[in-house]
């Protein structure tokens, strides 16, 4: 994991930040709709893997309630944090590796993930999710299961 402008970051933030992106995959692996639409600002805005734009916690609340049960059966989800950007010290650019371990291999993405501290708790703000076309570990078959556009 790497870090931009050193002088801003703060061990103790990007433990925080760790533990949003722990609980987004608690919530992911375990269909849990209500832990992850908590996460989010009011006012988000998020890109889904298939493209889905989605504006505010409403819009993404009704999404997530609809693919979220029963749309993890046979997957499971890791995150690794790659890299903060700390734009300001209550505002950051969070990239991760998104791996999905699917019946046909693994399916990489790469979310890009703007979250603002907002009293004293780091929530999203802005995402896009993007598939990695060219990962060493993208399974060789030819449709993306989860980065497909089918929702």
């Amino acid at each position: 994991m790497t870090t931009d402008k050193p002088e801003l970051t703060d061990e103790a933030e990007i433990e925080a930040i760790k533990q949003v992106i722990a609980t987004i995959e608690h919530a992911q692996n375990n269909e849990l709709p209500d832990e992850f639409i908590d996460l989010f600002r009011d006012d988000a805005v998020w890109t889904t893997g298939g493209g889905k734009r989605l504006f505010g916690r409403d819009a993404i609340a009704a999404f997530t309630r609809k693919v979220l049960p029963g749309g993890m059966e046979g997957l499971t989800l890791t995150f690794e944090l790659e890299h903060v950007l700390f734009i300001r010290p209550d505002v950051a650019a969070v990239k991760v590796r998104q791996i999905y371990q699917t019946p046909d291999g693994p399916d990489v993405g790469t979310p890009l993930w703007v979250m603002s501290k907002e009293d004293g708790r780091w929530r999203l703000a802005a995402c896009q999710n993007t598939g990695v076309h060219e990962d060493e570990l993208v399974s060789p078959v030819s449709s993306r299961p989860i980065f497909g556009s089918s929702e």
